[in-house]
Parts: structure tokens; sequence; C-alpha cells
């Protein structure tokens, strides 16, 4: 007698693949078993296996993912008198991949609202199909002692639930109910009975402008009713502290609205948009404002035409707004104090947020992976990331060959880290900024977890070029602390890191015309670069083309007062005075940077297209000061007229690398804002003239390399209008152009470039 052995590896656990198999094996009359373990599903069968084998290969559990699927004979056992599912193996060294955390299912949803379901109105209601998974994993395989539901010992009927094959629970790890599962209470407020009592109570409160915290999926959030103008201004005054002490940031709330419909009245919703809102994920979305629509306060996004809007993705998410009609928007922002990690465990809350919320809903689950909501934009048919992180996290992304184990330390700003293991890159969730002790160790503790669900030990370590990020710190002390030789820790140029990142995702094995354009990264020649043109492969650049120097008066300082760009752009193009009113709007200060800037006081060279943005917004006279990053970019990008399709002038002088001279671009503009142009119009043409250089350059690069693959990436990527233009020009001119789409085009994508650059020059030729 021969059995098979089928091995399946993928996201086959904690998405019902077990039972899956089990009910599968009994419509075909196979005898064996099934199990989990280190490294996916294990199944053995008596009996012809082809249409079963089939069956599973096309038509998996919804939330699976076959990443590869073997059969081989074996010698028979003796002999099965059924189907079994087995305990789980642990096996040394090997890896599973783990599910993101999946929205509550339809199915879930309806029981909880059905007042004869003995879950009505429980708000951890799930079952195979949805529910918790990274977020309460602490181990693999993944079953229920592996997780933070252990504590919770399941009821007679959640355990039947659990043990039956037929059941839509069966081997559900976080299967629960008011009787066995987890609890929410209300703290800080009269006592308020727990789940929906709680829900029902923090309800009322949030009516009455009260703000609140509530520990959700990933953290805790900062809710406040969204169409109260007092409760938002309230908790921004609280929650936004600005990157200028003493002034409060404009920084958007993100929004949470009982279902599509609703969202339709305050934003606009395209199908696209509609179908990444419903999507298992529920990231995020950016969209854009409904004209006229007072649904919304104005506080949640001064000056931004976009709102950022999800629905809710836990039961507890959803029983805030139920009975319907109570609001049409809560504001869902991370529950942190600025700058730190979100916060998960509720003592720990009631200690940090106790200043910026009034009450707090708390629930007894232990969150184990910190993990923030993800945010994305629509164009046209593809997500392109803001954020990655919850829903999207843990899952791979395919690099098409096997690798060395890489730990990749990411850069500053919107940090995330980077492992590899065999064929795949895992990409951590968005830590953030790596500027205190608290993102150190949010950041220090994801790696600890990922390197052992996917028992990663990394012995090559790739980190930014600059010598002074906290990453670049770290990456040298896990090499010494874990016996890496010098030769295997890799330094990788930033805008090469954002190039390879996105050649990585598109399987771009040559050479490519990398346009990188961001606000800062350090260069090769120790200036800071951030207009970036190099033909790049995966393992080295060349530095082709760049926007040309000039200084940043105050350094960092720069980034945060766009006046001073304007100040350098101007004395570098006809002179401050040039514009009429400048000086006497900004004062003194004026001459004072001028000089810094002519004398190269404090005054680094940069080639910073996200600097640009700075200096045009200020010379405009949109922002001279922001209160958030990027918030200049942002509001030129917001004010632009769309159907403006005028040009600025501009200058491609040089060679090797080309410069391209922007001074009669400012000079243009001085000349349009002298003469009272609309700033719309002004912005407009701005954004087609940095996309006509962006097509200029890369046509004189064609004509030199022969290369006609076009890369976008970066930060300033993520202006709509500008990466839509730019796309559209460089198509019209017969280029093919990639850009990301697995991962964020700001810094949030660098960990996966330097993983892949750093692997490419330990393997070498």
């Amino acid at each position: 007698m021969e059995n098979t052995r089928i091995r399946i590896k993928g996201i086959v656990q904690g998405v019902g693949f077990r039972p899956f198999v089990y009910n599968l094996a009994v419509k075909h009359g196979l005898k064996g078993f099934c199990l989990n373990d280190s490294e996916g599903v294990v199944i053995e069968v008596e009996g012809d296996p082809t249409a079963f084998v089939e069956e599973i290969r096309n038509s998996p559990p919804p939330l699976a993912r076959i990443d590869s699927m073997t059969a081989e004979k074996i010698a028979s056992n003796g002999g099965f008198t059924g189907f079994t599912i087995r305990e789980s193996m642990s096996v040394d060294g090997r890896s599973v991949l783990v599910s993101p955390d999946v929205a509550a299912c339809g199915e879930c949803l309806e029981e909880m609202l059905d007042p004869s379901d003995r879950r009505y109105l429980y708000p951890f209601i799930n079952c195979t199909n949805c529910g918790p998974r990274y977020s309460i994993v602490k181990d693999i395989p993944y079953d229920r002692p592996f997780t933070t539901m252990a504590p919770f010992v399941m009821c007679p009927e959640c355990g039947n639930e659990y043990h039956d094959p037929s059941n839509r629970r069966f081997h559900a790890q976080p299967n629960a109910c008011a009787v066995c599962g987890p609890k929410a209470w209300l703290h800080g407020k009269p006592e308020a009975g727990v789940n929906y009592e709680a829900i029902s109570a923090a309800q009322k409160l949030l009516k009455e402008g009260e703000v609140a915290a509530i520990k959700g999926l990933g953290g805790f959030h900062l809710a406040c009713d969204g169409g109260n103008p007092g409760a938002v201004q309230k908790l921004r005054e609280r929650k936004r502290r600005s990157i200028r002490k003493g002034v409060q940031s404009n920084k958007p709330f993100a929004l949470m609205a009982p279902d599509v419909e609703t969202i339709r009245s305050f934003c606009e919703v395209s199908a696209e948009e509609e179908n990444a809102l419903l999507a298992r994920q529920r990231p995020i979305v950016l969209l854009e404002k409904k004209k006229g629509a007072r649904t919304v306060a104005d506080a949640v996004a001064p000056g931004n035409r976009r709102l950022g809007v999800m629905l809710p993705y836990t039961p507890l998410h959803r029983l805030l707004f139920h009975p319907e009609g109570l609001f049409k928007a809560l504001v869902m922002t991370s529950g942190n104090i600025a700058d730190e990690p979100i916060v998960v465990e509720n003592g720990d809350a009631l200690k940090r947020l106790s200043g910026l919320a009034d009450f707090f809903l708390l629930h007894d689950r232990e969150i184990y992976m910190r993990v923030d909501d993800s945010i994305l934009r629509m164009d046209g048919k593809t997500g392109r990331f803001i954020r990655r992180a919850r829903g999207f996290v843990p899952d791979v992304i395919p690099l098409g060959e096997e690798m060395e184990e890489v730990f990749a330390a990411g850069g500053l700003l919107k940090n995330t880290f980077c492992l590899t293991k065999g064929t795949n890159a895992i990409v951590s969730q968005h830590i953030g900024d790596l500027e205190n002790l608290e993102a150190m160790e949010f950041y220090k503790e994801t790696l600890r977890n990922l390197k052992n669900t996917f028992r990663a030990d990394p012995k090559i370590v790739a980190h930014d070029l600059h010598p002074d990020y906290l990453s670049t710190a770290f990456a040298h002390e896990y090499a010494a602390e874990h016996g890496i030789p010098a030769e295997r820790v890799i330094a990788v140029q930033h805008h090469h890191a954002h190039i390879a990142g996105a050649m990585a995702e598109h399987n771009l094995i040559g050479g490519v015309i990398g346009i990188s354009f961001d606000g800062t990264g350090f260069g090769e020649d120790g200036n800071i670069w951030g207009g970036e043109f190099l033909i790049a492969n995966r393992r080295n650049f060349q530095r082709a083309a760049h926007l040309k120097y000039t200084r940043l008066p105050g350094g960092d300082m720069a980034a945060k007062e766009p006046w001073r760009m304007a100040v350098s752009y101007l004395a570098g193009s006809g002179g401050v005075d040039s514009l009429k009113g400048f000086r006497q709007r900004i004062g003194p200060k004026a001459g004072i940077v001028e000089e810094m800037a002519e004398k190269g006081l404090n005054s680094p060279f940069t080639s910073s297209m996200g600097r640009l943005f700075d200096a045009v917004a200020s010379i405009c006279g949109l922002r001279d000061e922001i209160t958030f990053e990027a918030e200049a970019a942002i509001e030129l990008e917001s004010i632009a007229d769309t159907d403006e399709t005028g040009l600025y002038p501009f200058a491609i002088i040089g060679s090797q690398p080309l410069e391209i001279d922007a001074a009669p671009l400012i000079r243009a503009i001085v000349q349009d804002v002298n003469r009272g142009t609309a700033t719309e119009e002004v912005a407009g043409k701005f954004h087609n003239t940095v996309a006509e250089m962006a097509l200029k350059v890369s046509m004189r690069l064609k004509g030199v390399y022969g290369i006609n693959e076009v890369v976008l990436t970066g930060g300033v990527f993520q202006n709509s209008l500008l990466s839509k233009r730019t796309k559209e020009k460089l198509e019209a001119a017969g280029f093919v152009v990639y850009m990301q789409e697995k991962v964020p085009s700001n810094d949030g994508g660098v960990s996966l470039g330097q993983a892949v650059v750093a692997w490419e020059r330990v393997k070498g030729d």
C-alpha cells in the first residue's frame, strides 16, 4: 500500500485551512490526517488524491494563499480508520506565513446584530474567516496556546463549535463568547457594565463632546464625534503637538464611518475606492472631500482637500455605530503622544493618554504585536501605500530567488525594517520616526517577534548611508552582537534603496532610470540629495542627473520653515527683493538667512525636490512655516488647478551628472506672483513643470544609456497630481513606468531596497 504526503506552504494557518482539508477529504472519501507544523500544513491520505489535490489548489479558503504545494508517495503506516486533524508540531528552523489581522466578516456581523443569536452585541465575535491574527500571535504553529487568547478557556458551547468540522468556527483560534471570552468595560466614568453596556455608555459620552481612548485590535485610538467642531478642536489641541513649539499642528485626523453610503455624504468615492474601503484589510483610504458638505468638522483636516476614511474593522468598532444614525463619522486617530508608538497596554494607556482622553473604553484581550492602521490612496485600480501596517503585515513580498537571510534596518523617518527568508522579504509594519527611546523599543520588540515568527537568523546586515541615524547605529550594534563580520554590514545610499525596492517589487533585474524625489537623503558626496536620477540596478548605481544644488539655510530648520528655502532659491535667481513684499512679510530674519546662504554658514548643499516644493509654497504665500512634515507640499498640491496645462522654463546643464537648474522656474514664478496670477494656476504650472523635468532628463538619459524602463519613487511621488502628470508624460513618450504597490514610495519602502542591494553585493557575480 502507498499513501500520499502533501505539504503546503503559504498563508495556511489561522485561515480555516485544516477544517477545509478535513471536509474536502470526507467529500472525496479519503482517510488520513492533516496537521500544522512550523512550515505550513502537512496532509497524509490513503487512496487516489488527484481530485482532492486539484480542489485544494484551485479553491482554497478565502483567506488562504498557497505559495507551494508538493505531493510524494510514501509507504503506508498500516491504514487509517478515518480522516482526523492531529495536534500541531513544531519543527526547528522552519517558518510559516502568519496571516495579517482580518476585518470582521459579514456572517459574524449578522450574528452580532441578531437578537436571537447567543453572541448578540458581543464585541469580540469572530470565526475562521475573520478576526485577529498577527496582533495576537506569540509563536508558531498558530494555535490558541500560542496566542493571547490562551487565558480564555472556551465554554462548552464554544468548545463544541471549535471541534465540529461542519461549524464555521471549527479550529477558529480566537473563538469566544460573552460567557468565556474577552470583555470590554469603561474606565474613568461611572460604572456602566461590560461589553455593549460599556459601549453604549461610551456612545453617550462621545455625543456629549468627550474624547475617548479606545482599545482596538493593534492598539489604542483616540476618538471623538467627527461632526462636533468643539470635540474635534479639543482633541486637536490635546493631541497635535506641532514640530514647532507653541504652534498647534494641522496634521489631519483619520475618520471612521459606519458604511460607504455615509462616506459618500462627505467624500467623493470611486468604484475603486469603494473596493479598497470594503477590502478585508479595511485600510484608511484618502478620499476627495465633497464640495459643500458640512458633515465633518473643518478641524479634522484643515487646509487639505482629502480626508482619510475607514470602515469599522472590529465588532467593537461596528457597535460604536449601533443603532444606525448615531454618528456620521468618528475621529479615530492613533492613540499615542506625538512621535511615540501607538499604546497597546491598558496600564500604559491610563498613564500616557490620561491628558488626552476624558475616558477609556478598555478590554482584556492582550495585544501582543502593536500595529497601526494602514493608509493608502487609489491610483486608478492600483492602491499606493502611504503607511503599510494593519491588514497587510506580515504578508511577504516574493523576491524571485533564494537569498541568504538579511536584516535591513531601514531609515530614520517613517521607519520600517526588512527581513528576508528563503525567497521572501518580510517588511515590518510602520514603526514611525526613530527619534526617541519608545520608538526604538517598539522597533526592537517587532524585530524580536518577526525573527521568531519566521525563524530568521540574518547573517547580512544593511543600513542607510547616513552615519548618524539611530537605525544605522542599531545595525552596527546588531552585527557586533551577532558576530557578523564588517564585510557583511552593507551601507546603502538612500535613493538607491528607494529604487532597488521598487525594482524588487516588479522583478526588474537589469538597469533602469530611477527617479527618486524626496526631502532628504545622505549622498555619496556628503551633501543632502533628494532630486535624483540614477542609472541603477539592484547592486550599483550611477548618479546621472540631479536638481542643481542650493543651500539649506539652518539645516533641518529649513524643512520646518519653508521661507528659508524661498530665501535660498530667491538669492540664486534674482535676489530676495525680486519678490514683492517678501522681505517685509518675513521680517529681519530674511536678511540673516540670506547672508547665511550666501556665506554657507550652517547651510549645507541640497538637491532636494521636497525643499523645492517648500520654496515654491512660500513664494506663493501659501505657507512660510509648517506644523507637520510635508504640509507645504500638500497644500501646494491641494490648491493646484488640475486643468492647467502651462509650463515654466528650466535648464538642463552640465554633464556626468546633468543638473536641472531651477533658477528660470523661480524667476518665472516670481513674475507670476508679482503680477497677481492666481495661486491655483501657479501651483498647476509648477506641478506640470516638475513632470516635464522628469521627461526631458529621462529622454536625455535614454539617448545615452538606451534604457526605456523608468522607476518613480520617493516621498514626493505620493503627490497624486505629480505622479499622474509624470507617468502620463513618460508613457506618452514610450517609456515603461513602474511605481511601488506593495510598500510605500516614502521611507517606509527603503528597508526592502536595502535588503536587496545588500544581498546583491554580498553574493557578487
